[in-house]
C-alpha cells in the first residue's frame, strides 16, 4: 500500500465547503450529518483518542449525487472531526486521476476514504461502502460478468435493492462504518 499521494494534499475542499456547495441530496445529507449519534462510548473514545496524533490526514473522494456517500460520508465526517484528522473532500469529477488509482472491482466507485501521513504516504483506505453491503456488489459482479447480457440491468436493479436493504437504517450502518474506520486507523 506504500503509495505516495503528497501531490494531491491540499487540492480538495473542506467538509463544510462540500456540504454548503451540494446541489443534490443537500437536505438529506445535512439531516444525516445532524442526526449522527455515537452507537457507544467505546467508539467515541477511540476517535477522541486520535486527537493527540498530528500525523494523520484524510482525503475523501465523493460526489453529492452518490447514494452511498449520502449514507456514509456524514458518519465519516463526524468520526474524523472527533478524531481531529485534517480532512479534505476531492470531488470525483475533478479528481478522476486519484480515483483511478483506487478502483473497486475494476470500476470507479465512491466514496473512497484515503488515510495518509503528513507527507502523503497512503496508510489505509475505506470504501465505497461497508463490507457487508459491498459483498452484495461483489456477488453481483461475479454472477454477471457480461454487461451486455439481457438480464444484466434487471440483476443490477435487484442488487441495488439488496444494497439498500443491507444498509438498513443509520443505526444499523453507522456502527459498522465506525468499526471499519477504527480497524484501519488502528493499523495506521
Amino acid at each position: 500500500m506504500s503509495q505516495q499521494l503528497g501531490h494531491k494534499l491540499n487540492q480538495g475542499i473542506s467538509p463544510r465547503q462540500f456540504m454548503d456547495g451540494m446541489e443534490k441530496n443537500k437536505e438529506a445529507f445535512a439531516a444525516n450529518y445532524e442526526q449522527f449519534a455515537w452507537p457507544d462510548d467505546k467508539l467515541r473514545e477511540f476517535f477522541e483518542s486520535l486527537n493527540n496524533r498530528d500525523d494523520l490526514r484524510s482525503m475523501i473522494i465523493t460526489a453529492d449525487w452518490c447514494g452511498d456517500a449520502l449514507r456514509s460520508v456524514p458518519v465519516i465526517f463526524r468520526a474524523l472531526e472527533t478524531a481531529g484528522i485534517a480532512t479534505e473532500v476531492m470531488i470525483i469529477e475533478q479528481h478522476y486521476d486519484l480515483l483511478d488509482q483506487h478502483l473497486t472491482l475494476g470500476g470507479r466507485s465512491i466514496p473512497i476514504v484515503l488515510f495518509t501521513d503528513t507527507g502523503g504516504h497512503l496508510l489505509g483506505k475505506w470504501g465505497p461502502r461497508p463490507q457487508h453491503v459491498q459483498d452484495v456488489m461483489v456477488a453481483f459482479k461475479e454472477a454477471n460478468p457480461d454487461r451486455e447480457a439481457p438480464t444484466y440491468e434487471d440483476n443490477m436493479a435487484a442488487a441495488r435493492r439488496e444494497i439498500v436493504q443491507q444498509y438498513g437504517d443509520a443505526s444499523d450502518y453507522t456502527p459498522v462504518i465506525l468499526w471499519e474506520l477504527q480497524d484501519i486507523l488502528e493499523r495506521a
